[in-house]
């Protein structure tokens, strides 16, 4: 018998309560977990949005970060090293899954040692900012290199990833690339438009961008392209989050001939009942590690109109389940725009592939089986140790 068949973990994760990437899929991760009969416990200083902490085998541990005047920025990552070494000890946990090196690896580290616990694996999965932040400022380098050396398993998000940790960190730890995924049954086609419940006049094909609005999206590509294709086609133009470029992008637009057809609903956490509404999902960013917000677009039976950067187009598979241009390239993407949506034919053929590219290749099943595999591994490989 297969000891890990029946071997139920205490597993730690850490994350920052983002509506991004990183920590949707920390949160996705301990509910996936937790069904599946392990012991959770996740660690912030904030919950998380789609973190279901009423759920069975789910616990949320929040750390207290003190205000000391002394300090002129509250110290989170010893606050948070304190937190863990607690955790660890109260809850006897197996393995803990950081996600991000900074700060995240450091205090895990720290608290492996003030537990003195030292047979708990740190798993750390990087997301692409905490590798790119140190590729811009080098102060960062040795601290972050230092988190990754003494992590027991690195893992990336994409195979990109992996190769800006070799590029940018000189050094010889092996990562694991491990995709993020989709729980395809949340994430689904429906035949009814919910954004037509909060968005009046939407009759027109529409026109989707999710993100949390920073420079590194592109959202003036994303006004560009609305712009461009609205002036062969009407279309709406549905903006779903918030950040530093929103306003600008909300003026912009009002002073645009199409102010009626463009509509910022704000931050929502149920994107599974917003991403289907769509037609199409535009996603023009400069960079990206992965791009959660597409795959999920693209498993709801939507195409996706972006840019060939990063590990997108391990996500995008190019003509097929979306198409992808050099970043900045409106009119590009606008004519793609009109194909699609002058071509119910493709338009069809182009869903049916999001979704089944989808479903095959970002499973949440196969995910978190990797996911166990490399924490048994790395248990196993603790307990030989001297």
């Amino acid at each position: 018998m297969n000891l890990r068949e029946n071997k139920l973990l205490r597993i730690g994760i850490v994350c920052y309560p983002t509506r991004g990437g990183s920590g949707v899929v920390a949160v996705d991760l301990a509910h996936a977990l937790a069904a599946r009969g392990h012991e959770v416990h996740l660690i912030s200083y904030a919950q998380p949005p789609r973190l279901d902490s009423l759920r069975y085998g789910v616990t949320f541990h929040s750390v207290n970060v003190p205000d000391y005047p002394l300090f002129e920025y509250p110290p989170y990552d010893l606050a948070l090293a304190a937190r863990l070494a607690e955790v660890m000890v109260e809850h006897n946990l197996d393995i803990l899954h950081v996600h991000y090196a900074i700060p995240h690896a450091i205090s895990g580290i720290l608290a492996r040692e003030m537990s003195k616990r030292m047979t708990i694996p740190v798993i750390t999965t990087l997301h692409g900012t905490d590798i790119t932040i140190v590729g811009n400022d080098p102060s960062y380098l040795p601290i972050t290199r230092y988190s990754l050396e003494k992590s027991d398993v690195i893992t990336v998000v994409s195979h990109w990833l992996g190769e800006q940790v070799a590029q940018v960190l000189k050094s010889g730890c092996q990562c694991k690339v491990i995709y993020n995924f989709v729980d395809s049954e949340k994430f689904h086609p429906r035949k009814e438009n919910p954004l037509k419940r909060c968005c009046a006049g939407l009759n027109k094909p529409i026109l989707m961008h999710l993100s949390n609005f920073r420079p590194v999206k592109h959202i003036d590509v994303v006004v560009d392209v609305f712009l461009e294709v609205h002036r062969h086609l009407p279309v709406s133009l549905v903006m779903v989050g918030d950040g530093p470029l929103k306003e600008p992008a909300k003026r912009r637009l009002r002073e645009s001939p199409y102010p009626e057809d463009a509509h910022f609903i704000g931050v929502q956490d149920a994107a599974e009942e917003i991403l289907p509404g769509a037609d199409l999902f535009l996603f023009p960013s400069k960079a990206e590690s992965f791009g959660l917000a597409a795959l999920e677009a693209m498993a709801c039976g939507v195409p996706v109109i972006g840019t060939n950067v990063g590990g997108l187009p391990e996500v995008v598979e190019d003509g097929v389940s979306g198409l992808l241009f050099a970043p900045g390239d409106v009119e590009g993407m606008a004519n793609a725009c009109l194909e699609l949506l002058t071509d119910r034919i493709k338009m069809n053929s182009m869903r049916e592939n999001a979704r089944k590219w989808a479903i095959e290749r970002f499973s949440s099943d196969s995910a978190i089986t990797q996911y166990l595999e490399v924490y048994f591994q790395a248990i196993e490989k603790k307990g030989e140790q001297p």
